[in-house]
């Protein structure tokens, strides 16, 4: 059936700010829906630059199939964040919520969300998922069993961290140097960087290390205290309590915040900048200034030295870089004990939540184990087949070069990674950029990731604080962060960590990070004893 436009619908979603929606398609055979027209209504929240799914093939394709009529509801980001509290405290909720509400929204609002875990015998693709997947179960349900939300997997070709440290190999080459492996050789690499015109065009241009400014909230992506690594304690700043400062040693949780360890970087970011090693205006630099001078003029590359995502961050210039794996903040330090970011990009949770209101109908949970099929969430991934992805047979896909098009176009016809969905192992996606670039760099990492236990020694996704719990976190942490943020800023910039070390821990600690500490090592023993 065509696909056409029409106004949003949901069974009581007000939504002013819905960017495009698109009516089902065939009607609900089995009984239908309580909704007042009888459809299944899904809110997605999704960019700007991407084709609402209501005007994608696989969409209506997928409601085909199912037999029931689906107003696909797309909803921009932004506007979403601001209209999500006001609506579900109003219980205002779609059928199905696709990438707009977690579990700790359920936590919130209870009541509001049903327990799909009720339902996992509606659900067959779902049941597969949690089985060949366990932690993809474990990052959703809570210690009740309930499971509020599900997750999602890009598959395993997108484990390991998002966080990577990337070198200008083409720069080494030219002066005569190594990837440097202890923070003495880093230093003297980025001197080199700094004095002996490296991108050869007769201006001192070159930026030795570029590091992102710091976020008074903690510690996120690409954040300069990725350099933890280099004395053993290991980060997780894709997402997780490590970007409050939270860490985990042998089943222990405490804060790096005040370590020796944290005082030694801060000691290190300040020496380097001192030096000029790194811009002098790096702590206030803007984010798009930032990420413009890693491409260059894309000619000449200004950048030695990056965390970042991929070699693509460097644009047309990306042959000249390479991932290294963490240099030693000493010559004394075993390389067993350096270790990488812990980080995972495999499974994302908040990915799909049922209305309870919703719950006795039989098409809304088609519509959920379809989108959980491998065929649909290959389509939600990259394209609807055959035009963005071809299907080859074998659980074997191939990305086209129209999506590639689409996406450089501005339009991506996609949800990539925000999909409700899950690629299996058994699935060969051909032609998919994006994990072939993460691969090509986090593998650099293999021997430091096996430098730790992963569930020991950092905290895992599945662990969560209770309601009343996370209330307090939040409020200690910003009291924490506010405060060590700054100091922290002041003496990457002025210097004076070593003098002013004890009374910054004393302060710090009496503003609520101990706490902080007993209630994620609370939460910690209770989830990974349950697993």
């Amino acid at each position: 059936m065509p696909l056409k436009t029409t106004p949003l619908i949901t069974r009581s979603l007000a939504a002013a700010t819905v960017l495009a929606s698109t009516a089902g398609l065939t009607a609900c055979t089995d009984g239908g829906s309580t909704a007042d027209d009888g459809s299944v209504d899904v809110l997605i929240a999704q960019s700007t630059a991407q084709v609402p799914v209501g005007e994608t093939a696989w969409a209506a394709a997928l409601a085909a199939e199912t037999g029931c009529t689906v107003n696909w509801n797309t909803i921009d980001d932004t506007a979403w964040n601001q209209q999500k509290n006001p609506s579900l405290a109003a219980g205002d909720v779609p059928d199905i919520a696709l990438r707009a509400v977690g579990a700790n929204d359920a936590v919130q609002y209870p009541g509001l969300f049903e327990d799909i875990a009720l339902h996992l015998d509606d659900l067959p693709n779902v049941q597969r998922f949690f089985e060949e997947k366990p932690d993809a179960r474990r990052l959703v349900e809570n210690e009740k069993g309930e499971i509020h939300s599900l997750s999602s997997s890009r598959g395993s070709g997108y484990a390991g961290s998002g966080q990577h440290m990337m070198i200008n190999r083409a720069w080494l080459d030219a002066l005569g140097l190594e990837i440097p492996r202890t923070w003495d050789e880093l230093t003297t690499v980025l001197e080199a960087f700094r004095t002996r015109d490296p991108n050869g065009n007769g201006q001192a241009d070159e930026i030795p290390f570029n590091i992102r400014r710091l976020d008074t909230g903690g510690f996120g992506w690409y954040s300069p205290f990725l350099l933890l690594n280099s004395t053993g304690v290991v980060t997780s700043f894709n997402k997780g309590p490590s970007s409050q400062g939270i860490r985990v040693s042998d089943g222990e949780v405490s804060s790096f915040l005040v370590s020796e360890e944290y005082r030694r970087v801060v000691g290190y970011l300040h020496e380097l900048l001192a030096a000029g090693l790194v811009p002098a205006d790096a702590l206030t630099k803007d984010d798009s200034a930032y990420y413009a001078d890693q491409k260059g003029d894309g000619r000449n590359a200004r950048t030695g030295l990056i965390f970042g995502w991929s070699l693509a961050d460097f644009g047309d210039l990306r042959d000249q870089y390479v991932a290294m794996p963490a240099p030693a903040d000493s010559a004394s330090r075993p390389a067993q004990d350096v270790v990488w970011d812990g980080s995972d990009n495999e499974y994302e949770g908040g990915k799909l939540a049922v209305s309870a209101a919703a719950a006795g109908d039989e098409c809304v949970w088609k519509v959920v184990d379809a989108l959980y099929s491998e065929k649909y969430s290959i389509q939600q991934f990259t394209g609807s087949i055959p035009e963005y992805v071809t299907d080859d047979g074998d659980s074997t896909y191939t990305v086209t070069e129209a999506y590639r098009a689409a996406v450089a176009d501005g339009r991506d016809p996609a949800l990539a990674d925000r999909l409700a969905g899950w690629i299996p192992d058994s699935v060969t996606l051909n032609g998919d950029w994006n994990r072939d670039d993460l691969r090509e760099v986090d593998d650099v990492y293999a021997e430091q990731y096996s430098h730790y236990d992963h569930v020991r020694d950092v905290m895992p996704d599945y662990v969560r604080l209770s309601a009343e719990d996370a209330t307090i976190v939040a409020n200690n942490d910003t009291a924490v962060l506010n405060y060590a943020m700054q100091k922290t800023s002041q003496w990457i910039a002025e210097g004076g960590v070593d003098e002013e070390w004890d009374e910054y821990v004393s302060q710090v600690t009496s503003i609520g990070l101990d706490q902080n500490v007993e209630l994620w090592q609370k939460a910690y023993d209770l989830a990974t004893a349950a697993s």
